[in-house]
């Protein structure tokens, strides 16, 4: 094993978790922010070619990108370093997120939206590495736990944030990604770059081999679960609209309800992760794919809230348990690269979800019946779960541990 994930965690100022927390929302406010004015976007730009194509890719573009590029954002990470990626991208955020602002063609947005899916990259990957540099063990399972409350509670306030924003006009939700040129002085100043640091402490050569093994695994389980986690924001409202129910604020208030059941989620993960990934993992696709069932069967609003809220409680709990899993196999100098990969991974879910739902209906009747098989997909996950920490070369029961790390009772 390399000498570096022996290293105890690099020294953090005060506020450095909350901060990393807080960049971690970033990446969440470009995927949903925009989300209520796409219609007003559409009508904008009616006379374009290829609009009813091209305005959804709007909102799903920056997604793409980070899927595509976190594993380079890693790679670049481990090389430049992880604070100065993430000032770089924090300002490329705060440049590109508000240029629809003043673009008036869409395929200048779009551009737009590229540059601001890879700065997203940058930032979820070094954001999410630096929690692995900063913090071990216990501390590590709760700030991991903590990211995925606040990043999920964060999607809920930026969906009605931008909807309540958008009803100045479709360009002003654009105005918030100025935020970013916020971040970056603050990151610049508060946090500390860890390579350096621990190279300069160890001044030796590293020598372990990057766990191809265990992280394709931890990739793959990623990918189920943002396939099954992303159901709720992408589908509820067309699910909602073929039982009679389409008021935007009744639609806006089952997803955000199904998004604070992730709270619980990670609450139980924090309880429950001595067990290791693999029974979290089936535990949590249960409880997700019986939510998603349950939403497909729904017949009343207050069935659906119950079917997201089931749903949110089962990606609350698998949600951190693959990113804990992830960064448990990852010494410091892969760290970056490895959290790309895993960024792939569920970015790459998220994109792919309505995909699927879109290739399911023309076998499954339509909608309804589409979401129905990713249900079922997800209960058929769960025994793929249990065999998963085999793969990957570990027992059904050993619990997420680095050599450094206490066990997480």
């Amino acid at each position: 094993m390399s000498q570096f994930s022996q290293a105890a965690p690099v020294p953090r100022r005060r506020g450095s978790g909350a901060l990393l927390l807080l960049g971690s929302c970033l990446p969440v406010l470009g995927g949903v922010l925009i989300a209520p004015v796409l219609p007003r976007i559409a009508e904008q730009f009616a006379g374009t070619a290829n609009v009813g194509l091209l305005v959804p890719i709007v909102l799903t573009l920056p997604a793409l990108m980070i899927a595509l590029f976190s594993p380079f954002a890693g790679w670049l990470s481990d090389r430049i370093g992880r604070k100065r990626l993430l000032v770089l991208a924090m300002l490329l955020y705060g440049i590109c997120g508000p240029l629809p602002l003043v673009l008036d063609g869409l395929d200048a947005i779009l551009l737009s939206r590229a540059g601001l899916g890879l700065a997203e990259a940058a930032i979820m990957t070094c954001c999410t590495a630096l929690i692995g540099d900063y913090y071990d063990g216990r501390e590590r399972v709760q700030l991991l736990s903590w990211q995925t409350i606040v990043t999920s509670l964060s999607a809920t306030a930026f969906f009605m944030l931008g909807g309540f924003i958008g009803e100045h006009g479709w360009r002003v939700p654009f105005a918030l990604y100025i935020v970013g040129l916020v971040f970056a002085p603050l990151m610049h100043w508060v946090l500390r770059e860890p390579l350096r640091r621990v190279s300069a402490a160890l001044a030796v050569p590293h020598t372990g081999a990057f766990p191809v093994r265990s992280l394709s695994v931890i990739c793959a389980m990623t990918l189920l679960v943002a396939l099954g986690f992303f159901i709720v924001p992408v589908q509820t409202g067309f699910l909602l609209e073929h039982i009679g129910i389409d008021s935007p604020q009744r639609i806006g208030m089952a997803i955000g309800l199904g998004h604070s059941a992730v709270f619980l989620g990670a609450i139980l993960f924090r309880r429950l992760s001595r067990f290791g990934p693999g029974l979290l993992l089936a535990l949590g696709f249960l409880i997700s794919g019986a939510g998603i069932l349950l939403l497909a069967n729904a017949v009343d609003y207050r069935t659906a809230i119950i079917a997201v809220m089931v749903n949110g409680l089962g990606g609350g709990l698998a949600l951190p348990t693959v990113l804990s899993w992830a960064l448990s196999t990852l010494s410091i100098e892969h760290r970056g690269k490895g959290t790309g990969l895993f960024n792939a991974g569920f970015f790459g879910g998220q994109f792919a979800s309505p995909l699927l739902v879109m290739a399911l209906s023309g076998v499954a009747g339509g909608r309804v019946g589409a979401v129905a098989l990713v249900g079922w997909g997800l209960l058929l996950a769960a025994l793929v779960a249990l065999i998963a920490p085999w793969i990957a070369g570990k027992r059904l029961l050993d619990p997420i541990q680095v050599a450094n790390d206490v066990v997480l009772h």
